[in-house]
């Protein structure tokens, strides 16, 4: 880097470097805050600022650093301040230099740091959904917010003629972790670049004491710690591997009907209403066996006892299954409820010759009819028309919903990490998605 010249302020006598190699227009005095015009061999004070308004930087002026493999000095710094609503809202930008790159910036608000690039090219101006935005080298940056930000306290050398009250009117348009922003004036407009770097990589470029300040909150450039499609790239790739293992299961499965009948019943005959069926035989290896009933119950229920014994061991399986289906028509329309059709599954049925104990049951007094018994009597009675059907090693994919629904959590977890962190940046915004109360 070039060696600093000096020269001694004219309103306090202080030493005062100038490290710009000669681009320096304006300096200010460290000591006494006084700004001096270094643009000629005479040396003028152009005004004072207010020693109440010193503002002590986070990185010392002369403090030396390497960004990106290129080493820069701090030789100016100043504060900006929008006023809004009663509020003020500052940030500190840091002007740096090197002989042979030139200037480039580091501003800082909250905690938050980016470095910033002077740009030649103009972005074009276009318009997203009713809202300002820019294209740059063929990214997309939106509007973020727009406001006029006074100077209100500088320190060091600058390549313009600078002083507290200066004013321009700043846009921030941004594609994380990319800034640009516009700087209007009567003048001109000037555009800039921002990237987002963290205030640890600053303390260690520039070897600062101590730790860096944490940063605050969410900053309009901030990247985002859970963007990115991997989580759900991941997600498609487990659950087509677990649809091809169902499948590969499916394919291996007999799937295969071994008993089916059609039966009638009736409450208040007399009869004894429970039966068994004929013996069947599951054949090949232990596996599932899936029993389904229908009934043709209309505003009724119906209830069955099964027990699935071994014709050889006595060894037996015992459930029940109700079936009942109502329907209607209120103020809200036709109504449904329940189902004519109900379904049992039986995990591991070893192999064997078995038969089907079944006892049937209805409420003889919902939904009666009356018939004449044999002595000339009229009796309640109910009755139903139903089907039973057992299928054997029938594939059970109810660990695939469980197993789909355990995968499906880390990446809808992380959808809404990323929608809550987006709603927080955005929220500083001139947009925010979610109004304050009262605005």
């Amino acid at each position: 880097m070039v060696k600093a010249k000096g020269l001694n302020c004219p309103n306090c006598g202080g030493a005062v470097e100038l490290r710009g190699f000669g681009h320096a227009l304006t300096v200010v005095c460290p000591q006494c805050l006084t700004v001096l015009d270094v643009s000629t061999p005479e040396v003028k004070i152009l005004r004072q600022i207010q020693e109440k308004y010193r503002v002590t930087p986070k990185i010392p002026l002369g403090t030396r650093g390497k960004i990106g493999g290129v080493d820069f000095e701090v030789i100016g710094f100043q504060t900006r301040t929008i006023y809004e609503d009663a509020e003020s809202f500052s940030w500190d930008e840091y002007l740096l230099f090197n002989p042979y790159k030139g200037f480039r910036y580091l501003v800082e608000y909250d905690g938050h740091w980016n470095f910033v690039t002077p740009m030649e090219a103009m972005p074009q101006r276009i318009v997203i959904m009713g809202r300002p935005a820019v294209i740059f080298e063929g990214r997309r940056f939106r509007h973020f917010s727009g406001a006029e930000a006074e100077t209100t306290f500088v320190l060091g050398e600058f390549p313009w003629r600078v002083k507290t009250g200066d004013k321009v009117i700043d846009d921030d348009f941004i594609d994380p972790p990319t800034v640009l922003s516009s700087e209007t004036t009567d003048d001109e407009v000037t555009w800039s670049r921002g990237e987002y770097i963290s205030g640890k990589e600053i303390w260690k470029a520039f070897s600062l004491a101590g730790d860096a300040p944490p940063a605050l909150g969410v900053y309009l450039n901030q990247p985002s710690p859970f963007t990115g499609g991997g989580m759900w790239l991941s997600f498609g790739w487990m659950l087509a591997l677990l649809v091809l293992i169902a499948s590969f299961f499916a394919a291996f499965s007999a799937n295969q009907t071994v008993f089916e009948d059609h039966y009638h019943f009736q409450t208040g005959d007399g009869r004894e209403p429970s039966f068994v069926t004929p013996v069947f035989e599951l054949k090949g290896r232990t596996a599932s066996l899936v029993l389904t009933v229908h009934a043709n119950v209309i505003n009724n229920w119906g209830y069955f006892n099964f027990a699935l014994i071994n014709d050889e061991t006595g060894n037996a399986f015992d459930f029940g299954r109700e079936v009942s289906y109502y329907t209607g028509s209120d103020s809200d329309g036709p109504w449904t409820d329940g189902s004519q059709t109900s379904t049992a599954y039986i995990p591991s049925v070893p192999a064997g010759r078995y038969y089907l104990r079944v006892e049937p049951e209805m409420d003889a007094n919902e939904g009666f009819t009356y018939v004449r018994a044999a002595n000339g009597r009229l009796t309640r009675t109910n009755q139903m028309s139903y089907s039973i059907t057992l299928k054997h090693d029938v594939p059970d994919y109810t660990w695939f919903w469980i197993v789909a629904a355990l995968l499906l959590i880390p990446p809808v977890i992380h959808t809404m990490r990323t929608r809550s962190f987006e709603v927080r940046r955005w929220m500083q915004s001139d947009y925010p998605p979610i109004q304050h109360g009262g605005d």
